[in-house]
């Protein structure tokens, strides 16, 4: 155990990893240390049930392009905690380094005193103290859960505030309906600060209009304000300024295109004046892992059958799984391979709502453990659900086993392999591959 992890697996022991929405006990930390929160650069803060960390990789990587220092803040991590805190540095941001997060981390937990705070809480007001510890030209800001008690929800006028597609995903905080966990999201958005929205269901769009109208904070609606397509294989992207014509991104699907749209839109209502060339060069650029990722070096390459793919995708919800789908299905059009799913996931999650998505799409399944997660099903219940839908499945004891009798099924040509399900189980294949986030 690194001097960082025992750091964290103390105050987790300390402060557990509950989800009690509140903004209370964070207000009262940030009062102690300062109000860090009231010395960052400008920030731009991100909610949503799917897209946001791709949202976010498109404007680091076009911002820093166009030579701007960026900051970011996102959750969860894959394989280090570092992952979450990315300080701005020439030539790229870097990852957060072992001394400075523990450093910080303590100041906290001295400040703090002893008093009840979550391990998220105490986590965020520690990113927040070194952001505004270390110059940047602006803060890419991440929600962790919800929006509207979330512990990100201190900053008083943000320069914009993105709103992704939002979905049914953690109902049991966040509400039942898709009004209901639309409200919580729009909880960002703040009295006059403009608000980009990505393409929206009714009834979450109606949510987040009448918020941003109690807010006077002006919209720009994905189909209204601003526009974004595939064209030719090429991203045209469109709004009252202009019109884009660019490279397709470099992250994998269809959904992409949105995604890179509304990272375009928020950066030009924040005022940004990028040239063309940083928009192009953030969309070749951009990287987030564990989204629609393929693995082509690492220790799990050998253990698969020869001549396979390996992809990897941390969506866990049953709109994630659609975009995922719909992904392998263009892939599949261009070049034809049986699918193969290596599926983990956890209890809390919509199981058979994700899997029908692949119903009639993939030939096989393994359903595996998670080792490092609360409350994971157990492969035998993702195995029988899989088999309830018509998807033929079997249970394996790990992903390496999983590759492995992947190469003994009797398939026409190498599979395509999918290890999905679950943002746990992502960070377990990278760890085991020895290819972590950078």
């Amino acid at each position: 155990m690194t001097p960082l992890d025992a750091t964290l697996a103390r105050l987790l022991t300390l402060h557990p990893k509950l989800i009690d929405l509140s903004l209370d006990r964070m207000w009262r930390l940030l009062e102690r240390l300062g109000h860090p929160e009231r010395n960052l650069p400008p920030v731009i803060h991100v909610a949503g049930t799917n897209g946001k960390g791709s949202t976010l990789a498109f404007m680091r990587a076009m911002l820093e392009a166009g030579g701007q220092r960026v900051h970011a803040y996102t959750s969860p991590h894959l394989v280090r905690f570092n992952e979450r805190i990315r300080l701005a540095a020439p030539g790229g941001g870097q990852l957060v380094d072992d001394a400075q997060l523990i450093e910080t981390l303590e100041e906290c937990e001295r400040v703090n005193a002893g008093d009840t705070i979550t391990f998220f809480e105490i986590t965020t007001a520690a990113a927040l103290m070194l952001f505004a510890r270390h110059p940047a030209d602006v803060l890419l800001l991440e929600v962790g859960l919800g929006g509207r008690l979330d512990s990100t929800n201190v900053i008083e006028r943000p320069l914009v505030s993105i709103l992704t597609p939002i979905s049914l995903d953690h109902a049991d905080h966040l509400g039942g309906t898709i009004e209901k966990i639309a409200a919580e999201k729009a909880g960002i958005i703040k009295r006059g600060a403009p608000v980009v929205v990505s393409p929206q269901v009714a009834g979450a769009l109606s949510v987040i209009e009448r918020q941003a109208d109690r807010s006077r904070a002006p919209l720009h609606v994905c189909g209204q304000s601003w526009m974004t397509s595939e064209e030719h294989g090429r991203l045209v992207y469109q709004d009252e300024d202009g019109l884009l014509d660019l490279p397709a991104p470099k992250l994998t699907g269809r959904h992409q295109f949105t995604n890179a749209g509304t990272a375009i839109a928020a950066l030009r209502v924040a005022g940004f004046k990028l040239p063309v060339s940083a928009y192009e060069a953030g969309l070749l650029r951009a990287d987030w892992p564990a989204r629609m990722q393929r693995l082509t070096q690492g220790k799990l390459i050998a253990l698969a059958p020869a001549g396979s793919e390996i992809w990897l995708d941390g969506g866990h919800n049953p709109d994630g799984g659609r975009a995922i789908a719909a992904t392998l299905a263009d892939i599949e059009e261009r070049v034809p391979r049986p699918l193969v799913l290596i599926i983990g996931m956890l209890a809390t999650k919509d199981l058979d709502g994700y899997l029908r998505n692949f119903a009639g799409l993939a030939r096989h399944l393994f359903a595996v453990p998670i080792a490092k997660a609360d409350k994971p099903l157990p492969p035998e219940a993702i195995a029988h659900a899989a088999r309830r839908i018509g998807l033929t499945a079997e249970m394996a004891p790990d992903i390496g086993s999983a590759l492995a009798a992947a190469g003994r099924l009797s398939l026409d040509l190498p599979p395509r392999i999918l290890i999905c399900g679950s943002l746990y189980l992502a960070g377990e294949v990278l760890a085991l591959n020895g290819t972590p986030p950078e």
